[in-house]
């Protein structure tokens, strides 16, 4: 019996050891061409490079104004995630706790959904005639006005549960002993849900960061590129060949995205769980 227990737990191991293995293999990949020199791309490619260079990521920032990409994404990000977050922890806390007449409660809900399974691309005539009618299409507002509009529903839908689930006794103390409506919100109720604030806050963090369909549409001055659209154009038809500027591209895109989640992994699984078990 323990012969074939242990048999088990050690074909377990080499099963994820090999996914784990593919899973790995292409981000191993990514860092593996971003240094390795143009010589070695030639021809038979090997898995380990020969040779280390830094070339690809200097005419990054030397050639491709890259720096100023990450700059723009870092702002359009940063402020698109403010803005949701204090919108949308807001919006989800009247829902979750206040009452509405003629039942508009629910429909309301999946209205908020709605915004949000919809494609992107069902929204960018629209937006892009408001823009163009207030002037702005030049500028990074509407790539972080169009993130705000897709991370304000999410954040409203993962929430709510989270808020509902909160026992209304705590509230109501904390009536009883004086505290105002917004003493009520911002030190009583959002401690308590910091972890689903924290795993919702990665989520939009991730797709304010990654998000390329508004950004291509409604950015015309390559100074207001973000990183992936400046991405985009590294594959362009006199650079096509040069996948170690790519690469090195694609490594920085990555940095900030997993520096986020490593710092804050233990409150997104925390609340990601939490939120699965409240819905």
């Amino acid at each position: 019996m323990d012969k074939k227990r242990h048999l088990y737990t050690a074909i377990k191991v080499v099963i994820g050891a090999i996914l784990l293995l593919i899973a790995l293999f292409p981000i191993y990949w990514l860092l593996a061409m971003a240094v390795r020199p143009m010589s070695e791309m030639q021809g038979h490619i090997s898995v380990i490079p020969r040779s280390f260079t830094t070339e690809h990521f200097k005419a990054l920032f030397s050639e491709k104004g890259f720096g100023q990409a990450i700059r723009n994404s870092a702002s359009t990000t940063l402020w698109s995630l403010l803005i949701s977050l204090i919108s949308g922890l807001t919006a989800a806390y009247v829902i979750a706790r206040r009452r509405f007449r003629f039942g508009v409660k629910k429909p309301l809900t999946y209205w908020v959904l709605l915004v949000r399974v919809l494609p992107p691309v069902a929204f960018t005539i629209p937006l892009y005639i408001m823009f163009n009618k207030f002037g702005v299409l030049n500028t990074r507002l509407p790539a972080m006005l169009a993130c705000v509009l897709i991370n304000v529903p999410l954040i409203i839908w993962f929430m709510i549960s989270f808020f509902q689930d909160l026992p209304e006794a705590i509230e109501e103390s904390a009536k009883v002993d004086g505290a105002t409506e917004w003493q009520l919100y911002y030190r009583i109720v959002m401690p308590l849900v910091a972890p689903g604030v924290a795993a919702v806050a990665m989520l939009s963090f991730m797709y304010a960061w990654n998000e390329y369909t508004y950004t291509v549409i409604f950015t015309r001055s390559p100074s207001n590129y973000t990183v992936p659209l400046a991405l985009s154009l590294l594959n362009t038809e006199d650079s096509l060949t040069n996948f170690g500027l790519v690469a090195a591209g694609g490594v920085m895109s990555v940095i900030p995205i997993t520096l986020f989640v490593i710092f804050a992994q233990n409150y997104l699984i925390s609340g990601l769980s939490s939120g699965a078990v409240k819905g």
